[in-house]
């Protein structure tokens, strides 16, 4: 078990006192005296230190009887940076939770998909986080209600079911003990607080022509640098599935419930997020995925100081601070994609990808854009005839063993897995070599010390810069980088005039 900041009391006391947003998400404030709890930054006088108590947990917080501060609102800062930098149980965890599976198999299928015991996993996030899965799968629907109560004219009722909660009763009370208002009185206070405001900085629904529409602000820590980030994935989108429209990266989202279109616009202080969702209940994981797509929860500060202890690193990061790893919405989705770009040019993928898009993905209205289809299912892939697939053989005996196995349940991809014994499973099928399995590891597992030695781009960039070339030497140079080389990949990348490290216009 791994011991959090919120143990290091002198230290989260200094955070507080110096209103440190970078803390944010990594330990929360609960204060004796008023029985309210608050994030490192809330701009409130600092209460004194005797007063103070921390927690690793919005929900441990609650489960200790403090209510969310009106003024900080903690339940909406960026997630804790350590879920998607580590590896063991309680992060796989706490990545499965986020995604929703609490809300949709209960605590018998997390720990299914995890391999555990619910004893075990109760116990280690208890021991952890001071709450249980329940418990922090409660503080998310309270989140989801929030929003949906402060961004949408949905009746109350609406709300509560696509929430996540089971009954009106139970919605009622929670928000009431979390946020100490009901959830009229909850809604009554953003409508009175925007009637006043100059410039209503709380996010607003679409209005009563588009149901279904939400927009919101996405939080993370600065800095962040959007260039690598959306020209990657505006560079390499699929037609049909992604765009780049109006400044915004846009794409279709398979969703448990239903479907769902979001677009991504970069902000200096936020991610602004639009969302069309064919079914509310989807709000929560839709919300969760586009943050890991983006890599919110990042910790900036951390990876860039650990990077510019290499001295031929160290100007690339000083230029450009804050850049992100540009994952996925889908892990098998963009395994497949991997595979389709093997030793192909980033066109030539692209290409392969909307063909497979347009004869074998699910069609989708898009009234706002371009987008026409979801990216096709694996058991779709592998109900399509081989000889169809314009690509080498032995690439297509690597493409139909991959969508067999990810349709047959053999090989699964999800933020569930295990990092290392996926790249075993992955390196095992007949075409996956170290450069296919790491860029997987990488923007689909969200490995964040996955590394690239192999690859071109990467290998011309450190000639270049002096670093060592070949890929032994260089691997033991990126020692030094760890656990952060999959953003060194990044900074290294971004020296190339590649259409994929630049802003779109």
């Amino acid at each position: 078990m791994q011991t959090g900041m919120y143990t290091e009391t002198e230290r989260c006391v200094r955070a507080v006192q110096s209103k440190d947003a970078r803390f944010d998400g990594w330990f929360f404030t609960a204060v004796l005296t008023t029985r309210i709890y608050c994030r490192p930054s809330c701009p409130v006088v600092p209460p004194k230190p005797e007063n103070m108590t921390f927690h690793p947990s919005a929900a441990a917080c609650q489960q200790a009887g403090f209510r969310a501060c009106k003024r900080c609102r903690p339940d909406t800062s960026p997630g804790s940076p350590e879920w998607n930098q580590r590896a063991d149980l309680v992060a796989r965890a706490m990545r499965l939770i986020a995604d929703g599976v609490v809300d949709r198999e209960g605590v018998p299928g997390l720990a299914a998909r995890l391999g555990y015991s619910t004893r075990q996993i109760e116990r280690q996030l208890l021991a952890e986080l001071g709450a249980g899965p329940l418990a922090l799968a409660r503080a998310q629907r309270a989140q989801t209600a929030r929003i949906l109560i402060e961004t949408t004219p949905l009746p109350m009722a609406d709300v509560a079911f696509a929430a996540g909660f089971s009954a009106i009763r139970t919605f009622n009370d929670t928000v009431r003990e979390v946020f100490a208002l009901s959830p009229s009185e909850l809604r009554a206070r953003v409508r009175g607080r925007a009637a006043t405001a100059v410039a209503d900085p709380v996010p607003r629904s679409a209005g009563p022509g588009t149901p279904g529409v939400l927009n919101l602000r996405l939080p993370f820590r600065a800095p962040l640098n959007p260039d690598n980030l959306f020209g990657h994935l505006a560079a390499t989108a699929v037609p049909g599935v992604e765009e780049w429209r109006d400044g915004a990266y846009r794409r279709t989202l398979r969703l448990p419930y239903g479907h769902g279109v979001v677009a991504l616009t970069p902000r200096p202080d936020h991610i602004a997020c639009r969302l069309r969702l064919s079914d509310l209940r989807d709000l929560t994981v839709a919300i969760s995925r586009c943050r890991r797509m983006l890599d919110l929860d990042a910790d900036p500060v951390a990876i860039d100081d650990q990077l510019r202890t290499d001295p031929l690193l160290a100007p690339l990061v000083d230029k450009a601070p804050g850049r992100r790893v540009p994952r996925t919405v889908d892990e098998a989705e963009f395994a497949v994609r991997a595979v389709l770009g093997q030793q192909v040019s980033t066109a030539a993928a692209r290409t392969h990808a909307g063909r497979l898009v347009t004869a074998h993905g699910e069609p989708v209205d898009d009234p706002e854009g371009g987008l026409t289809h979801l990216f096709p299912t694996p058991e779709a892939l592998a109900a399509l005839d081989p000889d169809s697939l314009a690509m080498p053989r032995t690439r297509r005996t690597t493409f139909t063993t991959l969508v067999n196995q990810l349709a047959d349940g053999t090989l699964q991809l999800g933020v569930e897995s295990d990092w290392s014994d996926t790249r075993a499973r992955l390196l095992a099928l007949p075409g996956f070599g170290p450069w296919t399995v790491d860029v997987i590891a990488m923007r689909a597992l969200g490995d964040p010390d996955a590394f690239l030695p192999t690859d071109l781009g990467i290998r011309r960039a450190a000639q270049e810069l002096g670093l060592p070339s070949t890929p032994a030497a260089l691997t033991a140079r990126a020692a030094a980088w760890r656990p952060w080389r999959a953003y060194a990949v990044q900074y290294l990348w971004a020296t190339d005039s590649h259409p994929i490290n630049f802003l779109p216009v």
